[in-house]
């Protein structure tokens, strides 16, 4: 566990060429708590290691930064620096987010086992809605129409992963668990979209649709509104590229290089 001092926002928008449209979305690959926020979760140092390698998307800031390196144009980079246990920017910060019946919604209160992390209610939630949610959503919004600006479109890959069983806090654990689950939206995921990701990412084996996670993300300005703004979530089940649960294998580079044959289409589709 990483609890070096980090000041808000704690993330990154990485520059990728003028003329792509893709934004890669690494929402969920830190592991870094700042000790201000360290103090409001319950449980001690050791069950907080556990539950980082549970719950972070390890690996997938690596993921991302090889494909955007191998891809033709440069794609656009915005990575979560903290880990998803401050705050989890995917969310809805309200009573619209269905896993809040977990005690995983905006602001966590339970682990993936959904033992207590927090105080229920958090006594800090609203400080950590306002010093973290709120401008990690006004920066990707901006991230975005900066893409429309640019090049009269934008397309978010939301990269994430999930383990290969079950754990207590899905909600849809007995779903079939493929190598690679896309999430879609009816309004922001194309069919050209998908056809891309399904062909890209082949060579890792079936992919799934909307299971054993669905959905996308896109900034709430533009969600349902904006049809210039195209979204698709890759889920990869972490035995596709590590041995779980953080230790990379050669998986690693093939799993890069699906996303790098991804974004090349995007970019010239």
């Amino acid at each position: 566990m990483d609890t070096t001092p980090s000041a808000p926002p704690g993330h990154r928008l990485l520059p990728g060429g003028p003329d792509s449209p893709v934004l890669l979305h690494v929402p969920h690959g830190a592991r870094t708590i700042p000790p201000t926020v360290r103090r409001g979760i319950v449980v001690d140092d050791a069950a907080l290691e556990r539950e980082l390698d549970l719950i972070t998307d390890a690996r997938t800031q690596d993921i991302a930064e090889q494909a955007a390196r191998a891809a033709s144009v440069t794609p656009w980079r915005f990575v979560n620096e903290l880990s998803r246990l401050v705050v989890d920017p995917e969310r809805f910060p309200d009573e619209r987010e269905e896993m809040r019946a977990v005690g995983m919604g905006a602001v966590y209160t339970r682990t993936t086992r959904r033992a207590p992390l927090r105080a229920e209610p958090p006594a800090d939630e609203a400080h950590l809605i306002a010093a973290y949610f709120d401008p990690y959503a006004e920066a990707m919004t901006r991230a975005v129409e900066d893409r429309i600006a640019a090049t009269g479109r934008a397309v978010i890959i939301d990269v994430h992963s999930y383990p290969s069983r079950a754990l207590p806090y899905e909600l849809h654990g007995e779903d079939p668990r493929p190598p690679v689950c896309l999430g879609t939206d009816p309004f922001h995921t194309p069919d050209a979209l998908l056809t891309a990701a399904r062909e890209a990412f082949a060579p890792l084996g079936e992919s799934g649709l909307n299971t054993p996670f669905a959905g996308t993300y896109v900034p709430l300005r533009h969600y349902g509104e904006d049809a210039r703004v195209s979204a698709l979530m890759l889920e990869l089940r972490r035995d596709v590229y590590l041995d779980e649960p953080v230790t990379p294998h050669d998986g690693l580079a093939k799993t890069a290089a699906a996303l790098a044959d991804l974004i090349d289409a995007v970019t010239h589709g």
